[in-house]
């Protein structure tokens, strides 16, 4: 029987992901701690969205940092930008992840239930 090290992010109670390493479950977290900040910032703007918009809005700006702090550094988009990935996507590239990993591949992220 084999033993495996899990590393789980819980937010208010829920299991959000599960990841094999410490260090990617402390990034995970940390975005999400980031896009909470981005939340409350646009609720506070009091743009006409609903709360789930604004979440995915904080959530996407959180997952897109990088790009974020470019364009405020420089007033313009990143040269090589990558796919944009939505949270949406970032679920299916995890969920094929897992798929990989049954394949003998090292796990990345996997949704949790």
């Amino acid at each position: 029987m084999a033993v495996e090290t899990k590393f789980v992010v819980v937010r208010k109670g829920e299991e959000k992901m599960t990841f094999a390493s410490k260090k990617e479950a402390d990034a995970y977290d940390k975005m999400l701690d980031m896009a909470e900040a981005f939340t409350d910032w646009l609720v506070q703007s009091e743009l006409p969205l609903e709360e789930a918009q604004l979440e995915n809005l904080g959530l996407f700006l959180a997952e897109q940092k990088d790009a974020v702090q470019h364009i405020l550094r420089t007033s313009k988009l990143p040269e090589a930008q990558p796919a944009v990935k939505t949270p949406k996507t970032a679920v299916a590239e995890t969920d094929a992840g897992k798929a990989q990993d049954d394949a003998g591949k090292k796990v990345r992220a996997v949704k949790a239930a």
